[in-house]
């Protein structure tokens, strides 16, 4: 086990959940999720020519993190970043397998620079001027639980708060028929090693050998499954429901990411 961690602040941007405070109703129960129809969101933190260049996907996780920028008092310029995604841009890998089976394969330059894993995490560092450490990471659908396993350890290991980003959109077909997610989403924690004075609550974390933790409210678990960044739904709710209790991720094909949420 590894822990205490704590959450800090919590950010949110998927269908239904348009940020942390608005979905606080439809995580403990008090309201039912309905779907909604999103605006394309505008990145307020990136500079004119970076925000031309930002793709959906770039787009969501920046959707996550101004969110949780907004009810965080940390520094985020001094926050070391990991950045969980299972499949990155499915758009823009479409878009160069289509320039590239054509006769003169011409590939945007900025189809190329959008391409690497980590892009999102590039202009994250751009926006809020980081310098510290960031890392991109990817475990299919246990992506967001191999995230938070790397986010805590790098608060309890080296020091440094950090924030999660957690995100994914689905693809274009035929991508999207070989990797079907059904919702665009994604999720951002900012943790700490040491309690800070607006902590929301402690988690610790163990890996295990059990079933990952299910939602028994139809609609959110049907939210859960589609999507790698909503796998962290049932700790999402604990925390609006400022419950303690313990869940377990999906973290690989044989085992799980057990987490114990208690609130502050």
């Amino acid at each position: 086990m590894i822990g205490p961690v704590y959450v800090e602040a919590v950010g949110l941007a998927a269908p239904g959940l348009p940020g942390w405070s608005r979905s606080l109703e439809v995580l403990d129960g008090s309201r039912a999720w309905v779907e909604e129809s999103e605006v394309r969101f505008v990145p307020t933190l990136l500079p004119a020519n970076e925000r031309r260049r930002a793709t959906d996907t770039i787009r969501r996780a920046f959707q996550a993190g101004e969110d949780v920028r907004e009810r965080s008092v940390l520094d985020f310029s001094q926050l070391a970043t990991v950045f969980a995604t299972s499949d990155a841009d499915m758009g823009i890998i479409h878009r160069i397998s289509c320039a590239l089976a054509e006769p003169q394969r011409m590939v945007s330059p900025t189809d190329f620079h959008n391409s690497v894993h980590n892009a999102a995490s590039g202009y994250w560092s751009i926006a809020v001027q980081q310098r510290t450490a960031a890392s991109a990471v990817a475990a299919y659908d246990g992506s967001a639980a191999c995230g938070l396993l790397e986010a805590a350890t790098l608060s309890l290991i080296d020091g440094p708060d950090s924030l999660l980003l957690a995100y994914d959109v689905p693809g274009p077909a035929p991508l999207l028929a070989c990797r079907p997610l059904s919702v665009p989403a994604g999720v951002a924690l900012t943790l700490s090693a040491h309690r800070p004075a607006r902590a929301l609550a402690s988690l610790n974390l163990s890996l295990c050998e059990e079933p990952e933790t299910t939602l028994s409210d139809a609609a959110l678990e049907t939210l859960r499954l589609g999507n790698p960044a909503l796998r962290l739904l049932p700790a999402l709710r604990l925390l609006a429901l400022r419950k303690a209790g313990r869940i377990v991720l999906g973290y690989g094909r044989q085992g799980g990411l057990a987490v114990e949420v208690q609130p502050l």
